[in-house]
């Protein structure tokens, strides 16, 4: 699908394609993100503090995403020379390997297929964006950070599961939920339904709002 520039995707449109240079080798992006759940996620530079603590927390965090059949792929407006050399510090100073692809973006043509320049906030560095999209490449979920404020993991990873059980269920998850608590059941549009659903074993708050265990 293509994107005019500068027009940020929104929750329900099918993921711009492109393709770019990534640590991983090159990539088209519909062919990479095809039949998994994906998270693409920007960050403004290389070799800065605050990116430098969020990718280590992706990449420390991998296998819980790839268990969640997901895949993680970064990005950021420096080339793919800045990315490799950026890989290897975080792997001496800290200890972790970012195994993810990175895309290098210089010439920030994904960063505005995706609205990821803002320009009130900086016009050559990408906020802080988090896609989510799923297995037949609709954008989900999409999160904004500025560049100041760090994101939050156990947040990324609470939003994709919900994602993901609310797909598999066909059910709606209340303020807070965490996996294992019970999910919110479609109210009913006929009275015929209506009446079913009193006569079930849900959880009644009131006809129009009714839990279950998933």
């Amino acid at each position: 699908m293509e994107q005019e520039m500068n027009v940020m995707p929104r929750i329900g449109d099918m993921a711009p394609d492109f393709k770019a240079m990534t640590t991983r080798g090159e990539i088209q992006f519909s062919e990479f993100i095809k039949g998994s759940w994906t998270i693409l996620f920007s960050h403004p530079a290389d070799f800065t503090p605050v990116c430098t603590t969020e990718m280590s927390g992706f990449a420390l965090r991998e296998e819980e995403f790839t268990k969640m059949n997901t895949k993680l792929i970064g990005l950021s407006i420096d080339s793919i020379h800045s990315h490799i050399a950026w890989v290897n510090n975080v792997h001496e100073k800290l200890g972790v390997m970012m195994r993810f692809p990175i895309i290098a973006d210089i010439d920030m043509k994904v960063s505005k297929l995706y609205g990821m320049l803002q320009p009130g906030e900086s016009e050559t560095a990408a906020v802080r964006a988090v896609f989510f999209i799923d297995p037949v490449g609709k954008i989900r979920l999409i999160m904004y950070y500025p560049l100041n404020v760090g994101r939050n993991m156990d947040e990324i990873i609470r939003a994709l599961q919900a994602l993901q059980v609310s797909d598999e269920h066909k059910v709606a998850l209340p303020l807070d939920w965490r996996p294992g608590d019970k999910a919110i059941v479609p109210p009913p549009k006929t009275v015929e339904e209506m009446e079913e659903r009193m006569k079930s074993d849900y959880e009644m708050i009131d006809f129009y709002l009714a839990k279950k265990q998933v």
